[in-house]
């Protein structure tokens, strides 16, 4: 099981962890906690679905015991730029992971939950404890630094 699962649950929680050895260590809990937990799997859905839930927990927990997020206004999340995904057209995906595990925690697992795994910020803000506004102001500062870095790999692409 291991061995079949291992590189896409790594995958998931390279995203989250700021650095390939938290990921390992993450990526070790988690198999921790599916073969503790393997009689409560109870074939609704696939096998593969509630690993990865599992692990996007652990991812969560990990988390939550380390970072606190700041609030923000509405106000100030007005002044953020959207960000335009066409960018990252022209990178590889090593690239942007690697853009990804650069953010803040608090920013990449607003940004992870909401674009990777699709959760919407009222369910962020349940998961993490934190308000709805909260969860769309992370995403939005998130968004706005991926943005700006991005942009600045591009060009350093282009000079290369």
């Amino acid at each position: 099981m291991y061995q079949k699962f291992s590189p896409k649950m790594y995958a998931i929680c390279l995203r989250y962890a700021s650095n390939a050895d938290d990921a390992a260590d993450l990526l070790q809990e988690g198999f921790i906690k599916i073969f503790k937990n393997l009689q409560k799997f109870r074939g609704e859905g696939s096998f593969e679905g509630w690993m990865r839930r599992v692990f996007v927990n652990t991812c969560i927990e990990h988390f939550r015991k380390k970072v606190y997020l700041n609030s923000i206004t509405e106000n100030e999340e007005r002044t953020i730029e959207d960000f335009s995904a066409n960018a990252l057209d022209n990178l590889a995906e090593k690239d942007i992971v690697q853009l990804i595990q650069e953010l803040s925690p608090g920013y990449r697992t607003v940004f992870n939950l909401y674009v990777v795994e699709g959760y919407s910020h009222k369910e962020i803000g349940d998961l993490l404890q934190i308000s709805e506004g909260t969860s769309k102001s992370q995403l939005a500062r998130a968004k706005m630094l991926l943005q700006k870095r991005v942009k600045g790999l591009l060009e350093e692409k282009k000079l290369d």
